[in-house]
């Protein structure tokens, strides 16, 4: 799918860089070369020279050649080789040799110095990281993490649309889930389930996305906790089984937690659940322009609280969506920032009892001047 270069989003991003006094930003992280240039590379060898007033120039290797023209919102495209008989370096050392070329006019320029987390490339299994070498050649850059950040965080109309077929298939594949799962399935075969469907059916979603991928933790019942794998646990037939689910749709992304439970739900699952939307859906109802972003996090934590989970839940409960699963901006009870329309934020209250077992749901809401839109079909309430 070749998309229409999305000049809103492209002029935003050099408005902030003119409010800033740069000349040129200078970018790696695969997540930050989609946004730029809507190439998404496939093993991490990429980079993005993007003036304020000249045309952008992406370096990929030439294996990429086909890709980048397809793909690419610029005719500035540099290949580098990926093997060179002549240059035992890795690729992205000749990578650096074709940015610092490109580079070379702009006399301010912002680097990615700061990023926490980045998205991966679309080979995924080995992601490329920066060297020393990379931050040594730019000596006298600036750090445009934050700049990236800003922009990043309001989504434009093209931006939107990409990520409504990232949630579509997401809400699909569960829908597939719902109809196949089965007491006594592995945790790791109700995974495969849902993953298989995501990247088979995915894949050329309504002719618009050219490859769709799936990336899962699901657990079942008492196997119910935050961070740990998906293991070889058993469903449960009147328990919840959690489906904590990305799906990136050609570089954009949605995150989702869905529960399905092949049975009747047991009451003391009917509870927290009841707890829980309850928290979710007064939280939902404080995502207006101008709310804050802190009290947002005081609102999920204090209800949860009085509702006898205190401390709960152990992770981050809203946070942004776009080119990557987890983005700027982030709700926390000590930070600051409101919310703002154009903005898509996950929103994921959840609770969990000692010794495993627990409910979280998560859906992605686009802040409208009206109120907030949530961009999947698939319930929160699976009852």
């Amino acid at each position: 799918m070749t998309w229409p270069r999305d000049d809103a989003k492209l002029d935003r991003v050099r408005a902030l860089m003119a409010e800033e006094g740069l000349d040129a930003l200078v970018v790696r992280a695969p997540d930050n070369v989609l946004y730029l240039t809507n190439f998404w590379g496939m093993k991490g060898y990429d980079a993005a020279v993007f003036p304020r007033d000249d045309p952008p120039v992406l370096i990929t290797i030439e294996p990429s050649a086909e890709d980048a023209a397809d793909n690419a919102w610029t005719t500035g495209i540099v290949l580098v080789p990926g093997y060179d008989p002549d240059d035992p370096r890795p690729p992205l050392s000749r990578t650096l040799e074709a940015v610092l070329s490109a580079s070379r006019p702009y006399e301010k320029v912002g680097l990615e110095f700061s990023l926490g987390t980045q998205a991966s490339d679309r080979m995924v299994g080995e992601p490329t990281t920066f060297t020393k070498a990379w931050f040594d050649a730019f000596p006298q850059a600036v750090d445009a993490t934050p700049l990236l950040s800003r922009a990043r965080a309001l989504k434009t109309e093209q931006e939107v649309q990409r990520m409504r077929l990232a949630n579509e298939i997401a809400a699909a594949a569960m829908e597939h889930v719902a109809a196949e799962l089965r007491p006594g399935m592995k945790e790791s075969e109700a995974a495969a389930l849902w993953g298989g469907f995501v990247h088979g059916e995915g894949t050329g979603w309504k002719g618009q996305v050219d490859l769709a991928l799936g990336f899962s933790l699901v657990w079942s019942g008492p196997g119910i906790r935050t961070f740990t794998a998906t293991g070889n646990r058993l469903v449960q037939r009147h328990e919840p089984t959690l489906f904590e689910i990305w799906v990136c749709a050609d570089g954009y992304w949605c995150d989702h937690t869905k529960n399905v439970c092949p049975g009747k739900l047991d009451i003391s699952y009917e509870a927290l659940l009841d707890v829980l939307l309850d928290v979710y859906g007064r939280a939902i109802d404080h995502c207006r322009p101008g709310a804050s972003l802190a009290e947002l996090d005081v609102l999920i934590r204090d209800g949860l609280a009085q509702a006898g989970y205190p401390d709960q839940p152990s992770h981050p409960i809203a946070h942004g969506v776009g080119a990557r699963a987890h983005e700027p901006p982030y709700a926390h009870q000590a930070g600051t920032g409101t919310i703002e329309e154009g903005m898509v934020l996950a929103i994921e209250p959840g609770a969990y009892w000692d010794g495993g077992g627990g409910l979280r749901i998560e859906d992605n809401f686009l802040i409208t001047a009206g109120g907030p839109e949530k961009l999947s079909s698939y319930p929160d309430d699976f009852r």
